[in-house]
């Protein structure tokens, strides 16, 4: 088969790995602008390593500390202003998905002249060099092109991506996750797996980020179970699922994801509910519905999936990722008609190997959720 693989991030890793690995951060440029969200960046000792590291390279910096879960499309403008007034010539972004994402776009839009109402149809044609320092395990986005930002007109999430915004350098220290909580730490291995997992069922699926997939997903497997039962983490696992994120996001950074994304934005769009968890009370039905469809196209994928999940149909798979999110708040069964209506129309899923109907997509949510009249 013909295929193609893309990712031109460096990775570093390591304790301390910012600091020990400084001297990369002179090929960007004199002034930072440092994106992060408000405070854990700083609790968790990453802020202050990277502000070591610039000044011990004499590197200026300013700090966009704004950014919130799920970041708007004025968040992004505010962080590209700054960046434009302080003459910042790089972008070194801090946090979770959220902050890399504004991160990313404000390296777009401080050089170019791009209005809101073009932001997700715009063709960037530069943007800031970037570097990216992940501090949860999950979204990946330190080594995709991709940036997400809610898209209050389409009440959802949406997408934007540019080959530019590959961040040039990613430093993964698994130290700044050590005081995660384990909600959060559930919910971001679950985005990572639900990564994987979809980019096995994406018709840009190949040898090689199927590999890559896989590993991620044996790797994230055998973390569950201790998250499941710890309410505590070891450093060690933190490391694991760091690794295995940064894999996840090598996978959709070329396969893109499939129809369980904007169902889930959906459910954080409406109902606040974190993103990785969103994915996993998906996924698993997901895949149980997907397989009848596929006992007629018999792609053999799924057989691969549940291979490397290490479970022989994804029942059991789907009781465990229950137990690992507790008790969902109700959604009406109206609500779910208007969720699968409306995420049928993501160009996600023309993604799909397995493509679904929007029959599909609401016996997925209403598994999930079971409202009455379902």
């Amino acid at each position: 088969m013909n295929s193609a693989y893309f990712m031109p991030t460096r990775i570093v890793t390591g304790p301390n790995c910012v600091f020990e690995n400084r001297g990369i951060l002179k090929e960007l440029g004199i002034r930072a602008l440092v994106v992060t969200g408000k405070g854990s960046a700083k609790a968790n000792g990453s802020y202050d390593d990277l502000a070591k590291a610039l000044n011990a390279n004499g590197q200026s910096h300013v700090l966009y500390d704004k950014v919130m879960s799920n970041p708007t499309i004025d968040c992004v403008f505010e962080a590209a202003e700054l960046a434009r007034q302080e003459q910042c010539d790089f972008v070194a972004a801090i946090g979770g998905g959220s902050p890399m994402d504004t991160g990313k776009l404000a390296a777009g839009l401080a050089v170019q002249k791009i209005e809101r109402p073009e932001l997700f149809s715009a063709v960037f044609a530069k943007a800031l060099p970037i570097a990216a320092i992940p501090t949860t395990a999950g979204t990946g986005s330190e080594v995709t092109s991709t940036a997400v930002v809610t898209n209050s007109a389409a009440e959802t999430k949406t997408s934007v991506v540019s080959p530019l915004f590959f961040p040039r350098f990613a430093f993964l220290d698994a130290g700044y996750m050590r005081n995660l909580n384990r909600e959060t730490t559930i919910n971001t291995a679950v985005d990572a797996l639900s990564h994987a997992v979809e980019g096995m069922l994406s018709v840009r699926a190949s040898p090689l980020t199927n590999a890559l997939a896989k590993e991620s997903i044996a790797v994230i497997m055998a973390c569950l179970p201790a998250l499941e039962a710890r309410l505590e983490t070891p450093l060690e696992i933190r490391e694991k699922l760091l690794f295995a994120s940064t894999l996840g996001g090598m996978v959709i950074a070329n396969t893109g994801t499939t129809a369980v994304h904007p169902m889930g934005y959906k459910l954080t769009y409406f109902k606040n509910i974190d993103h990785g968890k969103a994915n996993g009370i998906l996924l698993g039905h997901y895949l149980t519905v997907l397989e009848k469809k596929d006992q007629v196209l018999k792609t053999n994928r799924l057989n691969e999936v549940a291979a490397a999940l290490k479970v022989e149909g994804f029942d059991d798979f789907t009781r465990f990722l229950g137990r690992l999110f507790g008790k969902l708040e109700p959604i009406t069964l109206s609500e779910l008609e208007t969720y699968a209506a409306a995420a049928i129309k993501a160009k996600n899923i023309g993604n799909c190997l397995i493509k679904p109907e929007q029959k599909d997509l609401l016996e997925i949510y209403t598994r999930a959720y079971r409202p009455s009249g379902a």
